[in-house]
């Protein structure tokens, strides 16, 4: 069947998020999780008493997947009401059930609850992502641990590092994610059955009065969704400060996601590392020559829709009042979904970026020679002043000829000879093949090398084996 594109079509479902992402913020999964939660209902009010049969409960089990979209959709067109028209819908297909379904419950009896069902299967996913990608950039910076580079402040020329240990800073910030996303699995609760204002107050009219059954039925609920307890308290919806949570630790993954896309960009340019180039691929219409990092791109792109997305959660989350609102509903709708499948397609693109990162060792090589020279002057200051030279004036010696040394490669394009010129000068009592011989880059990188297998051994790897067992499948990536 032909695509109709006349109307509009999420990018994130035609070019970005996976498939298991969008199945869990799909129409058939929801409503399908709905009649789930009203199956849990019913069972647990039969379990404490009410008069509710097998046979109900069974004629709703057959039921659960086969969703008329088009009856809802008529009922809601007459209703002006989603839960209803559902409702309605599912006691066609069940007319024995038909009369206990959403008994004594609200709206956000399935609809919350719903939610933090998705919620909990999105940030697992989220999660497994994450591992993917540190174990990825594990290897990488366990690869280069020792390889010497530049390392940049300002973006201009510092003391070196090595490769390996630039890449323990984008682990380091993945692994604060990961945090994030862990504490907000632990701290998820559903919001149980709570009724219109939170009172329960339907329930215990259900149970004439009994309050330990009201109780005992808000646990139920809560087990058979798989959770220990549900919210304390609640009003109508679940607090949503728990979306504005979630939304903020995604926010956190669009922000080491963007960090790490910019450094990649910044370093295509000085040619020392690329993103995966694809023998086909084509980097401008118009230069053939060229090799734009189009998936970092996209990555900083998407971060920083991820990044803003957070707001959406703290404005829901403070404009709520009272009891409820309905104020929170279309945003969320947009929010939720569209803050999953972001942090899926950005975490997407950096395990496939991770995986195929390319290293220029002689352009690294290179770049850092032209700038040792003046990164080794505080070493020349010292050996010159143990034999016997005056450190103050040695220290003035060295300004002068560092300015003109880089005075002749900015303004005339020359080779650095600031080895040249200090080998020149009587007061350091040295020459030219000396100080050539203890330009060794790894004797400037301090403990770099070391940090960086000291991290990957005290802090990784102990985080990849205890999840050896979360594994997910790496997304195509369409260039």
């Amino acid at each position: 069947m032909p695509q109709d594109n006349t109307g509009y079509l999420s990018p994130f479902s035609t070019r970005y998020a996976s498939k298991e992402m969008q199945y869990l913020f799909s129409a058939q999964n929801k409503f399908s999780l709905w009649r789930k939660l009203w199956i849990i209902l019913a069972e647990s009010e039969q379990e404490l008493g009410l008069s509710i049969t097998d046979e109900q409960i069974a004629e709703m089990r057959a039921h659960i997947d086969d969703i008329d979209f088009d009856a809802a959709s008529e009922y809601e067109k007459k209703l002006r009401h989603d839960v209803m028209a559902h409702i309605h819908a599912w006691g066609d297909q069940c007319p024995t059930a038909r009369p206990i379904i959403h008994l004594g419950a609200t709206s956000c009896y399935v609809g919350d609850n719903a939610d933090v069902l998705i919620l909990r299967d999105a940030l697992q996913l989220i999660r497994k992502r994450l591992i993917a990608v540190i174990r990825a950039l594990s290897d990488f910076a366990d690869e280069h641990a020792s390889q010497p580079c530049l390392a940049f402040t300002h973006f201009q020329s510092a003391q070196p590092t090595t490769v390996g240990k630039r890449a323990t800073l984008w682990l380091n910030d993945l692994t604060l994610d990961l945090e994030e996303i862990d504490f907000c699995l632990s701290t998820l609760k559903p919001l149980g059955c709570k009724g219109t204002t939170g009172t329960q107050a339907s329930f215990l009219e259900l149970f004439h009065g009994d309050y330990d059954k009201v109780w005992k039925l808000d646990k139920l609920i809560s087990e058979k969704m798989g959770f220990v307890k549900a919210v304390p308290v609640s009003g109508q919806t679940y607090s949503r400060k728990t979306d504005s949570r979630a939304l903020n630790a995604l926010s956190q993954i669009g922000q080491s996601a963007h960090k790490f896309a910019n450094d990649i960009r910044l370093l295509a340019h000085k040619k020392e590392i690329e993103e995966p180039f694809e023998k086909n691929q084509i980097g401008s219409s118009a230069m053939a020559y060229k090799r734009n990092p189009m998936r970092s791109e996209r990555m900083t792109a998407l971060s920083r829709f991820l990044i803003s997305n957070a707001q959406n959660g703290a404005m829901t989350a403070a404009e709520q009042w009272f009891e409820r609102t309905l104020d929170d509903s279309a945003n969320r709708r947009l929010s939720l979904a569209e803050g999953f499948l972001c942090a899926d397609a950005v975490l997407s693109l950096y395990l496939n970026i991770a995986s195929g990162l390319v290293v220029y060792d002689k352009v690294i090589e290179k770049h850092l020679r032209e700038e040792l020279p003046f990164m080794a002057t505080e070493n020349i200051l010292m050996d010159a002043v143990e034999r016997g030279g005056d450190r103050q004036e040695l220290h003035e010696h060295i300004r002068l000829h560092s300015i003109a040394a880089a005075n002749a490669v900015k303004m005339e394009g020359k080779e650095c000879d600031l080895l040249s010129r200090i080998a020149g000068d009587a007061a350091f009592q040295v020459d030219e093949e000396t100080l050539e011989s203890s330009l060794q880059p790894e004797n400037y990188i301090g403990c770099a090398a070391e940090q960086t297998k000291k991290y990957l051994a005290d802090v990784i790897q102990p985080m990849l084996e205890s999840n050896a067992d979360q594994s997910v499948k790496a997304q195509e990536i369409n260039v």
